[in-house]
């Protein structure tokens, strides 16, 4: 069973399922579904779609270059069969997955790093800017300290009489 990748997602196809497309020059495009066919169609670039393989690669929200994906990469090279060989990849591919999956989430842990204080900041903000809408106002006659410091204007009598006539 061989299972193909997608040219505009690199989404994984199974056998029976998307669209073939081979161009005049007998390149073969597949695709996983009649949403990825047609972004190609309007000839849309895959690394500036947001929800491609190659947009999250190319902007650093996925892993590019390590090692465990070298096992996973197709080789057009056929290899003469022996038991012994096929016994050890078996029992390697589990240990293969469980070493990606963790440098999957050490990588998504370090980008996610600052975003917790961003959020927090950004909280804090937007609290002072509606600290009347979390409290009542009889809270704040009692507490003078939740108050914010008044600001005194001085306005000139001149200015807003003439505001007045016009």
């Amino acid at each position: 069973m061989r299972l193909e990748k997608c040219w505009f997602c690199s989404s994984t196809i199974y056998p029976g399922h998307g669209i073939q497309f081979v161009r005049n020059d007998a390149k073969i495009f597949r695709f996983c579904r009649s949403k990825c066919h047609k972004n190609f169609k309007m000839k849309r670039n895959p690394r500036k779609v947001k929800w491609t393989k190659a947009y999250r690669r190319v902007h650093g929200k996925d892993m590019t270059q390590d090692s465990t994906f070298e096992f996973e990469r197709k080789r057009n090279r056929p290899e003469r069969y022996d038991r012994n060989l096929a016994e050890n990849v078996l029992k390697a591919i589990p240990k293969i997955d469980k070493i990606r999956v963790g440098r999957e989430e050490r990588h998504h842990k370090n980008r996610m790093k600052g975003k917790k204080q961003k959020l927090q900041m950004e909280a804090v903000k937007e609290l002072e800017q509606g600290i009347s809408l979390v409290k009542a106002p009889s809270v704040f006659q009692q507490d003078q300290s939740l108050t914010l410091p008044k600001i005194v204007v001085s306005v000139s009598q001149q200015q807003s009489e003439n505001r007045m006539e016009e």
